[in-house]
């Protein structure tokens, strides 16, 4: 692993190096270039572990630590690939998204320093063996990705979001800390190779800790009811960092999952049943906000738990083909999920990096007073709507191809001879089918109102397209992925095959009849779009270039941005069935007047969660500690009677211990 460490520290000494440079757009430039230097090696290694299998390392640093193991398995290798190539694509459209702010003079120095720092420590995660040191790392990503979410730390919502995930980020690590101190208790070790023959021996042990650490990660990947941190930080940062954490960040709290599960030979089924369940609620409760939202990035925030919890299913699935002993169905649904980290991993980074192209040239992320982009976005239209359909789990696109494994395992399993299993299996596969159709919902209102129509403001009026280098080919990079997976699926399941390995062992079971037809079902998809692309050929080669006006068209001769849908009214329909699961906040300013120059209307949904449970939690803390205030009243003599008062209880407690 000689070349992995060498990336990493490429990657760390980058980021240092740029604090010496004092262009801004250079540090970008510098920074891109060693990154792009320190990845390839990271991934040579990546490489190497799939080809000539597993990558030990071993590296002394103390008495405390003892030998700290490193290691690149099939699972590590997997991620650290994902890992350098999304970093890399999200560092290269950072040259063209922080043009903006370099023009007003924006110090760039803290976000060249952290950007390399997020990637090393998120690649350190996912291969150090030490429970300890997988600690010390895990902080250091949870801080840096926290100073890049606070890069406008001038705006205040920026600040309150950032302060909102670092506050996540440690009640996640605190029982994170918990699951390890149990296993290190037991096994007197720190090294997971130890965990797992403890976790094999005691089933009662290995369930708390899967329990620990599963909430602990899933805080992380934003599974329900941890995900309120995530809706407030996407949009908090910059559109390529966003698309940093949410294609890869928050996929290493799914690699701590699957890690702790790698060191437990057969779960519980009723672990596995909380795993199903926790996660069809997730993909269900961010979809359905995802529908209501304005902003584009938040609505996008709300669609990554809905994701992770598409990954879940299929890792819950796998889990209990686990439990019962069914290889096909643990691989099936192993391979469904971990090809739906790459997928989602792909598709949401180019979402995120397309938000922020419409973002740096309209100036606001509020998709109802955007319209008519697709005339002056071409490209970044096209890429939209590619991504769109692939997060909706629509052929020829990638999304489609794992979501088609999921739901095949899900229908395998229906086969295991359990009356629960049964229940269970059949409410997900009502749950992840509804799921799908609200997606299309969701991105067919996002689409069509920022691309089509007419523009519903100046800010998407006279709008020209940036099409640098910075911004199109890391999209289209992204765009030409989810391509390719959609359309050549077996080579990436064979690909695939050996992270699965990882939990099911040899793989035996022959998957090439499934592969088949996911292949056929692309090819008629694509034979579908080739000819509705025929259709519309023809149509505007024969289309009739003089223009014909109606005697009377009661006014939609000449349309107006105001007789378009809104996205509010375009999902109106369906919130309206689901009213209880909000609470609507209105934001109203009635006309007064019988000709009134002014009205306004606004409809918000706030999560329910937050509205009834978290909001009030935090004012009741604030009511209790607010009692405490007299005791800090900033008066220095009474902050020296309280030292004074310490010291001689102290001494008291001495005297009485002697």
């Amino acid at each position: 692993m000689d070349n992995f460490f060498i990336g990493i520290f490429i990657l760390f000494f980058s980021g240092v190096l740029t604090l010496f440079i004092k262009k801004p757009d250079f540090k970008l430039k510098f920074l891109t270039l060693g990154s792009f230097i320190a990845l390839c090696f990271c991934s040579i290694d990546a490489v190497r572990a799939f080809v000539f299998n597993k990558q030990t390392c071993s590296i002394s640093l103390g008495s405390i630590f003892n030998n700290i193991n490193f290691s690149m398995d099939y699972l590590s290798a997997f991620f650290v690939i994902i890992i350098s190539v999304m970093s890399f694509l999200g560092l290269l459209y950072a040259n063209g998204y922080l043009k903006p702010y370099i023009s007003k003079n924006k110090d760039l120095s803290a976000h060249c320093l952290f950007l390399p720092m997020l990637i090393a420590s998120m690649l350190l995660v996912v291969t150090v063996q030490n429970a300890l040191m997988f600690l010390i790392v895990w902080e250091l990503m949870s801080l840096s990705s926290f100073f890049l979410v606070i890069f406008e730390h001038e705006k205040k919502d920026v600040i309150k979001a950032g302060i909102k995930y670092l506050v996540y980020m440690h009640v996640s690590v605190i029982f994170i800390i918990i699951a390890f101190a149990l296993m290190s208790i037991q096994a007197s070790s720190f090294d997971f190779a130890q965990f797992k023959d403890i976790l094999s021996s005691d089933t009662t042990l290995a369930n708390t800790i899967f329990i620990t650490a599963f909430i602990g990660f899933g805080i992380k990947a934003g599974f329900f009811p941890f995900h309120n941190w995530l809706p407030d930080a996407h949009p908090a940062a910059p559109s390529h960092v966003s698309g940093i954490m949410s294609g890869v960040m928050i996929k290493t709290g799914i690699y701590g999952i699957l890690r702790i599960l790698s060191l437990i030979p057969h779960p519980e089924v009723q672990i596995d049943y909380f795993v199903l369940i926790i996660s069809v609620i997730s993909a269900l409760y961010g979809v359905l906000y995802a529908i209501s939202q304005h902003d584009i990035k938040r609505l996008l925030a709300y669609h990554s738990i809905e994701n992770i919890g598409i990954i879940g299913i299929g890792i819950g699935i796998g889990m209990l083909g686990l439990t019962f002993n069914c290889t096909p169905i643990a691989i099936l649904g192993f391979g469904g999920g971990i090809l739906h980290i790459l997928n989602h991993s792909i598709f949401k980074e180019l979402l995120f990096l397309a938000a922020g192209s419409i973002y740096t040239k309209t100036h606001t992320r509020n998709i109802e007073i955007l319209g008519g982009l697709i005339k002056t976005m071409s490209k970044t239209s096209i890429l939209f709507l590619i991504a769109s359909i692939a997060i909706c789990g629509l052929p020829p696109f990638n999304g489609f191809v794992s979501e088609f494994l999921i739901y095949f395992s899900m229908l395998k399993g229906l086969t295991i001879n359990n009356i629960s299993t049964f229940i269970i299996l059949v409410l997900a596969i009502a749950g992840l089918a509804l799921v799908g159709t609200m997606a299309i919902l969701c991105f067919t209102k996002a689409f069509s109102i920022i691309f089509l129509g007419q523009a519903r403001s100046e800010a998407a009026k006279n709008v020209k397209e940036d099409t640098t280098i910075s911004f199109i080919f890391p999209m289209s990079i992204l765009g030409l992925f989810i391509i390719l997976i959609g359309v050549f699926p077996q080579y990436v399941f064979d690909f695939m095959l050996k992270p699965i390995s990882i939990f099911t062992g040899e793989i035996t079971f022959d998957v090439s009849p499934i592969i088949k037809l996911m292949q056929n079902i692309s090819t008629i998809a694509i034979c579908l779009i080739a000819s509705i692309l025929v259709v519309f050929a023809i149509k505007y080669i024969l289309k009739n270039k003089n223009e014909k006006y109606v005697t009377w068209g009661c006014g939609y001769n000449k349309p107006t941005s105001r007789m378009q849908y809104s996205a509010s009214s375009y999902a109106s329909p369906f919130i309206t069935m689901l009213t209880p699961l909000f609470k609507k906040v209105a934001d109203i300013k009635k006309p007064k007047t019988i000709f009134p120059t002014e009205a306004h209307f606004e409809m918000h949904m706030e999560d329910v969660e937050e509205a009834y449970f978290l909001k009030p939690l935090l004012k009741s803390l604030e009511k209790f500690f607010a009692k405490f205030e007299k005791i800090q009243n900033g008066n220095i003599q009474q902050y020296i009677t309280y030292g004074l008062i310490f010291l001689a209880l102290a001494l008291i407690c001495v005297v009485i211990l002697g």
